[in-house]
């Protein structure tokens, strides 16, 4: 079967970590293709020559596949002299096993982007993308906390020490206060003085404090502790550092706080992995793959088998679900729909099916640049209803009531 040509100059990069393959394709008036193949180096001075070289030919469409992080850096390359490459899906341009070298891949990536059958990846412009660092950092570093604070009741533990048997947060203001004292060398009868307001009797309290804490578990935990204070600061500054980067995009962030479930900081995270601009994606489904919370398909002969989600994005998909777990606590239509939907799919499908819909409103809201409007409920009677209590009790008090 021959490939119908769409396009008359093409070029495929095959990329490694300090190399690059470049094979142009060029066709001028029904002519035999001429094929252009050479070799970079991955250094800076590499991949501007790789660059220049490549706009030299003036292409319709250049094509790299995605491989790992090493796309980037050719791809701002090629982005600083004007192209716009395809950054493309390894698995949609697989080669026949035992045919492959750097050459070969070059070439084919060039021959399918000569046919029109290759479908870019969605990549945002470049200060978006460096945007990505600090949100992503964020992100593991809000796990390497949670990991810090379970190694420190693990310690504690080790030592004897039950507190978290007795309360529902062991990382509170109050507990805090009384680990602080207990490995500052108190006893028990002196921490559980800052123990506040917690429900637990004292008594109780100071039996969970009893431990036979060494010299090493102090030490341990110590050091946990620190490193606690340090993941807390740093993640602050993070927070305020994307929150500052994001002003231009105050209205965006004002628009997506109508939507239930939503803060600054998810906001923030979620307009730096999807972009500001929905352009991109043509229609809600589309975004909505591209986070991975589409259905997947898996139909024969008439049949249809049940299928998970497909892949996706998974940083966005982390933020969505946290973002849908949030709304249907919320007096909204989301929670109608979850508790409709926890009966037959449990909790982690029915969170999945909000956050897809939840990323089909955002896709709406931002194209068409409306607040979010929910009609299931009646939002000026449920805040008269919250506050009339407070309103009967002020007018009362200034003389416009009578007193009860």
């Amino acid at each position: 079967m021959k490939i119908e040509s769409i396009y008359s100059c093409v070029a495929g990069m095959d990329v490694h970590l300090n190399k690059i393959v470049v094979c142009i394709i060029r066709v001028l008036e029904n002519l035999e293709p001429d094929i252009f193949i050479q070799e970079f180096g991955g250094f800076k001075r590499d991949r501007r020559a790789m660059a220049e070289w490549i706009a030299s030919f003036h292409p319709e469409s250049v094509v790299m596949e995605s491989t790992g992080i090493y796309w980037k850096s050719p791809y701002s390359a090629l982005e600083r002299v004007g192209i716009r490459a395809k950054v493309v899906n390894a698995h949609h341009v697989a080669k026949v096993e035992g045919r492959k070298t750097d050459i070969c891949d070059a070439q084919w990536l060039a021959m399918l982007a000569r046919a029109g059958l290759l479908r870019g990846s969605f990549i945002p412009d470049e200060s978006v993308r460096h945007l990505r660092l600090i949100t992503r950092h964020h992100d593991r570093l809000t796990s390497a906390r949670a990991a810090e604070k379970n190694r420190l009741l693990k310690v504690l533990g080790d030592g004897g020490m039950r507190l978290s048997a007795l309360v529902s947060d062991p990382h509170g203001k109050a507990c805090k206060a009384m680990i602080g004292s207990i490995l500052n060398g108190d006893s028990p009868e002196q921490a559980v003085k800052l123990a506040g307001s917690l429900k637990a009797s004292r008594d109780e309290i100071c039996a969970s404090l009893d431990h036979e804490l060494t010299d090493n578990h102090i030490y341990i935990a110590n050091i946990i502790r620190d490193h606690l204070t340090y993941l807390d600061n740093t993640l602050a500054d993070l927070e305020q550092r994307v929150l500052t980067e994001l002003k231009p995009w105050a209205a965006m962030v004002d628009l997506l706080m109508t939507l239930p479930g939503m803060d600054k900081l998810s906001i923030a995270k979620l307009l730096v992995e999807i972009g500001p601009d929905m352009v991109a994606f043509a229609n809600p489904g589309r975004i909505a793959a591209w986070c991975g919370l589409c259905p997947g398909n898996n139909e024969s002969a008439d049949k249809r088998k049940n299928c998970k989600t497909r892949k996706g994005n998974p940083y966005v998909r982390k933020i969505l679900i946290e973002i849908a777990n949030a709304a249907v606590k919320t007096q909204c239509y989301f929670k109608e729909k979850y508790q409709s939907l926890i009966v037959r799919k449990g909790h982690k499908k029915a969170v999945v099916a909000i956050a897809h819909k939840i990323i089909r409103v955002v896709y709406l809201m931002l194209s068409r640049n409306e607040c979010y409007n929910d009609k299931s409920l009646q939002f000026e009677e449920i805040r008269t209803k919250r506050n009339a209590p407070r309103w009967l009790k002020a007018l009362r008090k200034q003389g416009f009531l009578p007193a009860l």
